[in-house]
């Protein structure tokens, strides 16, 4: 595993993201905590780009529990069956809706063990949600993050729960709330999995990386 950077390091890393990019937003299209829950679940497995064609008119008729309900199984399979496991995820977006009408009042709840309750809603979902919507210094470690905390030695970690805690003991805290975003979009758009971007990274000179690219 590659070892922990020294923490002016990692300072100085998100000081960097900070300078080119001061406020970082997600890329899953919502209008409230409740269609952020149901994008996310959706998200799992599927690119944001994907879900966000398949919520565009989704969210315009059903961005409530309730209306959701209304719209029932079949009908949300209409709006989201172009997304991966779409059967799997329409149930589960049906079920907690009932939930949260039946239990929360309609209201999603900012408790990350009330939102992990919900079917559909890992520890990843609820964190991005705490974060996003909240704004608690939540960190949602995504197969993204996982990749650019091992990689450079951010926040190593042999599973995302780890990298999740490494990560939250590790950022400073002025740069706790925008952390995942950042982590995120440089793992998405820059540290690529298969074709890492090295030659024009922004922290290349800090990163532990053994393997650069030319």
């Amino acid at each position: 595993m590659t070892p922990q950077l020294p923490y002016a390091d990692i300072v100085e890393i998100f000081r960097r993201f900070h300078e080119a990019e001061p406020e970082p937003k997600g890329e899953l299209d919502h209008v409230n905590a409740y269609t952020l829950v149901v994008a996310v679940a959706l998200s799992a497995q599927a690119t944001d780009a994907g879900v966000n064609r398949a919520t565009r008119e989704l969210f315009k008729i059903a961005d409530t529990p309730e209306k959701m309900l209304e719209l029932g199984e079949e009908g949300l399979i209409e709006h989201i069956k172009t997304i991966g496991l779409y059967r799997n995820k329409a149930k589960n977006v049906i079920k907690l809706s009932r939930i949260l009408v039946e239990e929360h009042g309609g209201v999603v709840p900012s408790s990350r063990a009330a939102l992990q309750a919900l079917p559909g809603v890992g520890r990843k979902t609820a964190n991005v949600v705490l974060n996003m919507w909240w704004g608690y210094p939540a960190q949602a470690v995504d197969t993204h993050i996982f990749r650019v905390a091992n990689r450079t030695g951010l926040a190593p970690g042999r599973d995302v729960v780890a990298v999740e805690r490494n990560v939250e003991d590790q950022v400073p805290a002025e740069y706790q709330h925008h952390a995942h975003h950042w982590l995120i979009l440089h793992g998405r758009y820059h540290c690529k999995a298969r074709k890492p971007q090295c030659p024009t990274c922004l922290i290349r000179d800090i990163c532990l990386f053994e393997d650069k690219t030319q």
